[in-house]
């Protein structure tokens, strides 16, 4: 499987950008979709997942994105995106997506070592 992120750059705060994330197949009726995000010298940290578990959908978020950020996605096109809203200096850091053809628990979805597949990431700079 093969992740494809894009829609990353340049935005002043209080703006906003649109992240996309296509992978090349979805084979599990059950997985989870994730977005994480890293800045400069700091730990990859948990954005916003989309679970898929037993014809449930699932949608979490990070409290620090709770409210600005939407994720979504087109199950026809085995995308999901992450809409950001009123985006502020310290959301700025590489966005990767990430994959298990798994409907992970709450406890470990957060977790970037759960995951089997990742896309290449993608760059959003928040800054005047």
């Amino acid at each position: 499987v093969q992740l494809q992120a894009s829609g990353g750059g340049l935005v002043q705060p209080g703006g906003s950008l649109r992240l996309s994330c296509g992978a090349s197949r979805i084979t599990s009726s059950s997985y989870t979709m994730t977005w994480f995000r890293q800045a400069s010298g700091n730990e990859r940290e948990f954005v916003a997942a989309i679970r898929r578990n037993s014809g449930n959908t699932g949608i979490y978020y990070s409290d620090s994105v709770k409210g600005r950020f939407t994720i979504s996605r087109d199950n026809a096109k085995n995308t999901i995106y992450l809409q950001m809203n009123s985006l502020k200096p310290e959301d700025t850091g590489i966005y990767s997506c990430a994959l298990s053809e798994r409907g992970l628990i709450l406890s470990v979805l957060k977790t970037p070592r759960s995951y089997d597949y990742w896309g290449q990431g993608t760059l959003v700079t928040v800054s005047s």
